[in-house]
């Protein structure tokens, strides 16, 4: 991901600044993916691994990255309380 742009990036609900997910973190979303675990804030099950991901830097949502560009949608956020163990970094 473009450094310009993660600089100028922010959740749009909290306005939190975002990194990049860690490999750990990526690899621990993408299990609970696998077991069926995981909702958008929206409720909606997420059934498609993550390749690549944005996280607020407070910890609290995940933004996916489809093809290099950030899905900032509220309603596509994840939110990291529903997993259980999720890594901090």
């Amino acid at each position: 991901m473009d450094k310009r742009l993660l600089d100028i990036l922010c959740c749009p609900v909290s306005k939190m600044p975002l990194r990049p997910l860690g490999k750990r973190e990526l690899d621990a979303l993408n299990d609970a993916i696998g077991a069926g675990k995981v909702d958008t804030v929206a409720g909606a099950t997420v059934r498609e691994r993550i390749g690549e991901g944005l996280i607020t830097t407070d910890h609290k949502v995940i933004y996916r990255v489809e093809d290099g560009i950030p899905v900032m949608l509220p309603e596509e956020g994840i939110g990291t309380a529903q997993l259980n163990g999720f890594p901090a970094s």
